[in-house]
């Protein structure tokens, strides 16, 4: 088994979660080892097949009789998917029904922001979201005894300006399953930390932050996806990496004629070691866009791009952070 092999089908591990971005980047990896779940190739639309018949005023080849009327399914109800939005007092978020995970969610974080007034999660629980029909909501339950953390992807420490915006940070729509020691209790807490201090440089920093279900490479050569699910029954994924695309921006408002410092990250699901340097996880948007199917930043041209690790120093400050949890009803 080559080096490069042996890294990715290590991509579990912190040092591999690094080699496994590079793989997803093509650095210093052979063209052959490239994982066909994320190369999208651009298709020419002339091999696009036209569509065949009319339907609800689509234009395509109709036919001289119309034969089949499949449009006719919706009278029972559009399948799908639905993904719900839910508006926060200090992120808003994309709830992922298959998953049980947000698909995303959206903060922004300013020096105000970060004033903590009577603000302290102790006094927070975790919460189901009733805004999610039942059959499709992540249950306190499902945590119970399952070995992983219920990780915010929208820190509570975020929202330490008003008691009610850090309640809302405990919604399981804002929560995947994560790792906790070595992770979500530690490196991932750093890493948040490090969005914070980023106030110090940008009036308004704007952090997105989701979970990833990446393919790594099988013993018998051929790349598949495979994740935990915990539940009651089996029902919510557990995310094998997670990404952050922050945006650092000069003013509290981003202008549509002005530039912002973007950086990217994708970190594994598992422990990392502190001493590991953020930058190890770096990567161009595009490789999150190519994972994730969302498309974040379609309407900043690249010109109107700087990169935030050239402004400030990307790396992690290691501190210690409480590591007992706040109460939970999970056991219910």
């Amino acid at each position: 088994m080559s080096k490069t092999t042996i890294l990715i089908a290590a991509a579990a591990s912190a040092s591999a979660g690094a080699a496994f971005t590079a793989l997803l980047l093509g650095r210093r990896t052979p063209s052959n080892l490239t994982p066909p779940a994320l190369t999208i190739p651009d298709t020419p639309s002339a091999a696009i097949p036209p569509l065949l018949g009319t339907v609800s005023g689509i234009p395509g080849n109709s036919f001289a009789k119309k034969v089949v009327e499949p449009s006719g399914w919706f009278a029972y109800g559009a399948p799908g998917p639905i993904n719900d939005l839910v508006i926060r007092s200090s992120f808003l978020s994309v709830y992922d029904r298959r998953m049980r995970n947000p698909a995303w969610v959206a903060e922004q974080i300013t020096a105000e922001s970060l004033v903590g007034g009577r603000s302290d999660r102790k006094n927070s629980t975790f919460l189901e979201d009733t805004s999610v029909p039942e059959k499709f909501r992540a249950k306190l339950k499902d945590y119970f005894r399952s070995g992983y953390d219920r990780g915010h992807m929208a820190p509570a420490a975020d929202a330490k300006f008003d008691q009610e915006a850090m309640n809302q940070t405990f919604y399981l729509t804002n929560v995947c399953p994560q790792v906790g020691e070595g992770f979500n209790r530690d490196y991932w807490a750093h890493f948040e930390d490090f969005c914070r201090r980023l106030t110090s440089k940008y009036k308004s920093v704007r952090v997105i932050t989701g979970p990833l279900y990446l393919p790594k490479l099988s013993d018998d050569g051929k790349w598949r996806v495979t994740y935990e699910v915990i539940g009651s029954p089996p029902n919510i994924a557990v995310p094998t990496h997670f990404y952050k695309i922050i945006a650092g921006e000069s003013s509290q408002g981003h202008a549509p004629n002005s530039s912002v410092a973007i950086a990217a990250f994708v970190l594994p699901n598992a422990p990392i070691d502190n001493k590991t340097p953020l930058a190890e996880f770096a990567v161009p948007v595009e490789v999150i866009e190519k994972a994730s199917g969302l498309d974040f930043l379609s309407l900043v041209p690249n010109e109107k791009r700087r990169s935030l690790c050239r402004e400030v120093d990307c790396s992690i400050l290691v501190r210690e952070f409480p590591k007992r949890p706040p109460k939970s009803t999970a056991s219910k």
